[in-house]
């Protein structure tokens, strides 16, 4: 069995399929796929072109061919009616019409935005008059937490929500049934995507390389999200960094698909197609490959999934490791046949070895688990690590994917090499890597420096090139594979007329990874007597007895007013004295997390 060294260098060297030389990317020296596709349009035209002799979409009752699929899809196009540039957004759960949208956009020249399905009212006005979005879709759920508010939205001129008709549709000139957007391209209509009608054929507008394809809002260290941009270029190389390690997994022995082809790859896609991970490496990468994507109805229930697993037989589940631990920890997950997966991953945060063990007790046909590392900069992968290198690496986020550089940068900047073993900031570079953030220049320039991201993660590479991530310089938290910015919750907080000052850390949480907690200190007129802390319970205090008439529960409602739910706080302390902080009054989170005696209020 050849090593993964003697794979890749098969694989990416002179006249290989996956051929790696250097070129010049908008002025960046970088390494490339030598023989590489040009336009999500092309990865669509192979995809759409497989017939419907196999599934591509299962949602509930309903299944989608790869043709029929694609049918449906060049019918969003034409119904879009979109000029080069424009954004369509989306506010979904994950369902067919993401997934049309999403390809119905592209393949049209168009930028699709994908908005944060747990965001609340504020939070999704701010995205789509940040990104100028022309067309949103919706599903009936999210739709509601903007009903009220399309008149503010000047530029934002058609609203298709999903799964209403008739007499449903909301009464307002700018809205529309979602079956009316398929139908305006070709002629079909129905409760949910119907098939049948006149496909139109995929688009023809010329697409660059370097055209924008996604943008994706990840919080920001200023308590505003930042629009991060995915190129066709940058999607097209996470797409061959995604094949090309399932290829090199199975000529080492591992991997994720069948090498004979005689079995079709099923996945359970369970991450959120507003996550890069969703769409880029599942969505995409499911289409182009000829993968049953299997998607969930509803939020993720452990039965529901493994019921899924079961029934449709599926092959690979990548998810982030807090759907993991829900069903390992399932008191019936022996009561399923769990056998056909044969792969499991995970990002989002980091492994556990105790989850590996749980993995390999519940799947007993798992014959390679994964790692990686990525960024919604990054486009997804920058790093895997999977097979044999796992089991001997499990702390490792991996190597680098072929056209990827990582490097360590000190405390002497990036000229001076670190070497194997140094601790620093994690720098990536490589055509996966954003242009930068939308319509925020000074925020791209502080992140890329001569084509290298700065990822705000802390690591270290060994001497074969192993990327371990030690801690965040971003003050960030993880919770159950969303990122969380401190800054944004901090500021939320200290609008309330109660609040003083506020600082939010990251606490341990056994399968959500980290949990949100503030600490708070109260203006002095609003303390009062000490109370009792507990679920939506009356006042709270910490110390020596400072918190006073503002509770747990209201605070967790303010947040909760514009915050998404992950973002509340699960604890609250109350402090009884100024913050620390330094000469320059920046917060010393560290001297908060490394108090002795904490007093917690949980109340979610």
């Amino acid at each position: 069995m050849p090593t993964s060294a003697e794979v890749q260098a098969m694989l990416t060297g002179p006249g290989g399929p996956f051929e790696v030389v250097t070129d010049t990317v908008n002025g960046v020296e970088m390494k490339v796929y030598k023989d590489r596709m040009k336009s999500l349009r092309e990865v669509a035209a192979m995809g759409f072109g497989r017939g419907d002799e196999q599934d591509f979409i299962v949602y509930g009752s309903d299944r989608y061919g790869f043709s029929q699929f694609g049918g449906l899809a060049n019918r969003v196009s034409a119904g879009l009616g979109l000029a080069a540039g424009d954004r369509v957004a989306v506010l979904s759960a994950n369902n067919p019409e993401w997934c049309l949208t999403f390809w119905g956009t592209v393949n049209a020249g168009g930028i699709l935005v994908g908005l944060n399905g747990w965001w609340k009212t504020e939070e999704i006005l701010y995205g789509l008059e940040d990104s100028g979005s022309r067309v949103l879709v919706a599903d009936g759920p999210r739709f509601e937490r903007i009903a009220d508010s399309l008149d503010s939205l000047p530029a934002l001129e058609r609203v298709y929500v999903v799964g209403v008709e008739g007499a449903d549709v909301p009464d307002h000139p700018k809205v529309r049934p979602f079956s009316e957007l398929v139908s305006a391209g070709g002629g079909v209509a129905g409760g949910g995507v119907a098939g049948g009608g006149v496909d139109p054929g995929l688009p023809d507008v010329p697409i660059d390389e370097d055209d924008h394809a996604v943008i994706f809002y990840t919080s920001g260290t200023t308590g505003k999200p930042k629009g991060a941009i995915s190129t066709h270029r940058s999607m097209i190389a996470n797409l061959q960094n995604t094949i090309y390690n399932a290829i090199a997994g199975a000529m080492s022995g591992g991997g994720v698909f069948d090498a004979s082809g005689a079995t079709q790859t099923a996945s359970l896609l369970t991450s959120p197609l507003f996550h890069v991970s969703g769409c880029h490496s599942g969505l995409v990468v499911g289409l182009a490959a000829g993968v049953k994507l299997v998607i969930p109805v509803g939020k993720f229930e452990p039965e529901k999934a493994m019921q899924l697993i079961q029934d449709e037989k599926i092959t690979v589940w990548a998810t982030v490791p807090t759907m993991v631990w829900r069903v390992v920890e399932h008191p019936a997950r022996h009561d399923f046949d769990l056998s056909t997966i044969t792969s499991v991953a995970y990002g989002g945060s980091p492994s556990a070895g105790e989850l590996q063990r749980r993995v390999q007790e519940t799947f007993p046909s798992v014959r390679t688990l994964g790692n990686a590392y990525g960024l919604t900069e990054s486009s997804s992968v920058a790093t895997v690590n999977s097979g044999a290198e796992f089991l001997a690496r499990p702390d490792s986020v991996g190597r680098a994917m072929p056209v990827v550089d990582v490097k360590i940068v000190g405390p002497d900047g990036p000229s001076v090499d670190v070497p194997p073993g140094e601790i620093g900031e994690v720098w990536i570079k490589g055509p996966i890597i954003m242009p930068g953030y939308w319509n925020k220049p000074e925020a791209t320039a502080e992140v890329i420096t001569d084509g290298w991201l700065h990822s705000g993660d802390i690591g270290y590479l060994d001497a074969d090139g192993f990327l371990y991530i030690t801690d965040r310089a971003k003050d960030m938290i993880i919770r159950g594979g969303e990122n969380v910015y401190c800054v944004e919750i901090e500021n939320r907080l200290v609008e309330h007329p109660a609040v003083a000052e506020a600082a939010v850390i990251g606490v341990p949480h056994p399968t959500l990874g980290e949990e949100v907690k503030a600490v708070v200190r109260l203006e002095p007129d609003a303390l009062g007597s000490a109370g009792s802390a507990g679920r939506g319970g009356g006042s709270v205090s910490g110390g020596s007895g400072a918190g006073g008439s503002v509770s747990v529960a209201e605070l967790q409602s303010w947040v909760a007013e514009t915050l998404a739910n992950f973002k509340v706080p699960a604890y609250i302390e109350f402090a009884d004295a100024p913050l620390p902080r330094n000469a320059s009054g920046k917060l010393l989170k560290n001297v908060l997390r490394g108090e002795g005696e904490v007093s917690f209020a949980e109340t979610m």
